[in-house]
């Protein structure tokens, strides 16, 4: 398994972990937004919004600029792939597990049908 940073992969999937985060980071996928439009879409004041960031910044997924008085943020997907690769470890831990099952049922459905043939007159 690659090993990954503990404290990297707590910020990242706490981060996803919340669907106003995600929708967020759905968001700045079509491009950088600033606090406000990233807030505007849901019921909540722009320090909600700014908690929100702060989190997503924490996990590395956003990039906050300041020009004049706008705080701009843009996505950093890469921070991501730790995650994937996480993942990804055990998506080929159940891959196995499941085609071993697959064996032995077909194994079982192979001895099944031989024990029919052999059981007909």
């Amino acid at each position: 398994m690659v090993e990954q940073d503990t404290e990297t992969l707590d910020a990242i999937f706490h981060a996803l972990s919340d669907p106003t985060r995600r929708a967020m980071l759905a968001g700045l996928a079509r491009g950088p937004r600033n606090v406000g439009g990233l807030a505007a879409p849901f019921d909540m004041s722009l320090a909600a919004a700014s908690k929100h960031i702060k989190v997503l910044e924490k996990a590395g997924l956003v990039k906050r600029s300041v020009q004049g008085r706008t705080h701009v943020c843009s996505l950093d997907a890469m921070p991501m792939h730790a995650g994937v690769e996480w993942m990804r470890h055990y998506e080929k831990f159940w891959s196995r597990q499941l085609d071993t099952l697959e064996a032995i049922l077909e194994a079982e459905d192979r001895a099944a049908e031989n024990n029919r043939k052999e059981a007909k007159p």
